[in-house]
């Protein structure tokens, strides 16, 4: 049938550091089969760094069929910006006002109950300078702290 979207879970292993961060060794995300052993991530990264929803990378099956992801082959130009919001009236509506904040910039993201955390995917075709203005703004008044997780060169010229 045509149309119909051939996804598999990947895994990538996890560095920790020695705050004993990220809080978990592995961190699993949907892909998309392309050709071979290449797949297309099509969800944000919570831990992972370095990598993006729309990048193509390169997956290994172990003995038990898991995917593991052994490199990057083409990167989106996409971002992912992590962060984690401060008070702002209960942990679901500040993870809620942190998205609302983004979604008129084109950005999308989900949230993590568990930790408290936003993971924001910016899309290659968003204002960076503006997102990286919001991002570092909100840092500056004290709504959230965040993470580079995933960057370009284009976000790392935006002021």
């Amino acid at each position: 049938m045509s149309g119909e979207v051939d996804s598999v879970k990947v895994v990538f292993e996890l560095p920790q550091d020695g705050d004993g961060w990220p809080p978990a060794r592995t961190e699993s995300m949907w892909a998309i089969r392309r050709n071979g052993d290449c797949v297309e991530l099509n969800n944000i990264p919570f831990f992972v760094r370095g990598f993006a929803s729309g990048d193509v990378v390169r997956v290994a099956a172990d003995e038990e069929g898991v995917l593991w992801v052994k490199e990057a082959v083409e990167c989106s130009d996409n971002c992912v910006i992590r962060i984690v919001p401060i008070d702002g009236g209960g942990e679901v509506a500040a993870r809620q006002a942190v998205l609302d904040a983004f979604a008129p910039l084109g950005v999308e993201g989900e949230g993590l109950a568990r930790f408290n955390l936003v993971a924001l995917h910016v899309p290659a075709s968003a204002d960076m300078q503006a997102v990286k203005q919001l991002v570092i703004e909100g840092a500056e008044d004290g709504r959230w702290h965040y993470e580079e997780g995933c960057v370009t060169d284009e976000w790392r010229a935006a002021g």
